[in-house]
């Protein structure tokens, strides 16, 4: 009985200097999330990437908003941006490369992430911004300015 009893007490005294000591470590608030997938460079000469929907190739809830088609000729616009890109919806759990494959289903048309990252990298292309300095401001959450109720004017 007594054995038990000391055995019981050390276990108490040990879990919390293990867990204290990062044993149980957790990531904290105060950490990064990792960037999702991307393409640290644009797609190489002669590579055959899925195409990008046209806005005429969305329809129902994927076309109720003008935001929803314009961003799909957006997209239209800057692949090769996009190829650099990371998602910030974390498709690439699903097995998404960069931002320019939300695009290539309906995807995009779905998710005010990739709505507001793709009207984002537009904005910044379109003011000479280079695909790493998009990213850059995409991986700082600048692209969440973003209000997709006046999106569609961006041109």
């Amino acid at each position: 009985m007594l054995r038990r009893v000391l055995r019981l007490s050390a276990l108490l005294l040990l879990v919390p200097m293990v867990s204290s000591s990062g044993a149980f470590s957790q990531q904290s608030s105060s950490e990064e999330a990792p960037v999702p997938a991307y393409n640290s460079g644009p797609p190489p000469k002669g590579a055959k990437l899925p195409d990008i929907l046209g806005p005429e190739q969305l329809w129902g809830a994927n076309s109720q908003n003008a935001f929803q088609t314009h961003a799909y000729e957006l997209a239209r616009k800057i692949p090769a941006v996009l190829h650099q890109q990371p998602c910030y919806c974390y498709c690439d759990r699903i097995g998404h490369k960069s931002l320019r494959s939300c695009f290539e289903g309906t995807h995009g048309a779905q998710c005010a992430t990739c709505l507001k990252e793709l009207y984002y990298a537009y904005s910044m292309n379109r003011k000479g911004k280079t695909a790493v300095q998009i990213r850059q401001g995409i991986v700082r959450g600048e692209w969440k300015q973003i209000d997709l109720q006046t999106a569609s004017a961006i041109n």
